[in-house]
């Protein structure tokens, strides 16, 4: 189980963490987690230009290693860049030095200034977050659509992220093989409600947030 929309708790828990942003306008900030992925994540690109949508993308460092063309390709759109460790590791599970570390090698294989992380699977022990909190701003999500659970059927996914996406929402998908049946599905249709209803789709700055 897990909670389609970050609750008050959490973010009082966590509040150096960002979980949306502040703003009266119609904004919205999608964001894709686990790329870059030959088929996938050019499907995303594709799909947000149709829009004219800018979003942000959580890299695994050793997904750009291998894909590096489609990396190229996602930076030449125009969207921002993210750090999402190396190999996708659970912080929970991981000591501090290979953490840390792998956070670090996954800054490097991307090549390019960034100061946007987020911790796969949304957890990272305290001590590793107020590290990486010195060089980076740590990106939660407002609403969690859902896209990777094979129990939730598309169209259950598509509703309520539609019901609880709202302006300052930051969004999180997956551009990963898992989530593709169902993120193939959300996503257009997510785009296209929005659109006429005035919203636009934004990349997440890099610079400061403030929630």
């Amino acid at each position: 189980m897990f909670l389609h929309k970050t609750n008050f708790l959490l973010r009082t828990l966590f509040p150096r963490y960002q979980w949306r942003v502040s703003t009266p306008e119609k904004v919205i900030y999608l964001t894709f987690d686990d790329g870059p992925i030959p088929e996938v994540t050019e499907f995303v690109i594709d799909t947000l230009k149709q829009f004219q949508a800018r979003a942000t993308f959580f890299c695994i460092g050793d997904n750009v290693r291998k894909h590096p063309g489609i990396f190229q390709r996602v930076q030449q759109e125009g969207h921002s860049i993210g750090n999402h460790t190396f190999n996708h590791l659970n912080g929970w599970k991981t000591d501090d030095a290979s953490y840390l570390a792998n956070f670090r090698q996954c800054q490097q294989q991307l090549g390019i200034p960034t100061r946007l992380f987020r911790p796969p699977y949304g957890r990272m022990k305290r001590s590793q977050g107020t590290e990486i909190l010195k060089s980076h701003d740590v990106i939660m999500w407002d609403v969690l659509t859902g896209d990777f659970s094979q129990s939730l059927k598309p169209d259950v996914i598509l509703q309520k992220t539609l019901n609880y996406t709202e302006p300052g929402s930051i969004v999180l998908f997956h551009d990963s093989i898992k989530a593709w049946p169902r993120m193939s599905y959300t996503l257009p249709r997510t785009l296209a409600h929005f659109s006429e209803k005035g919203y636009r789709f934004e990349s997440l700055p890099q610079t400061p947030l403030h929630s």
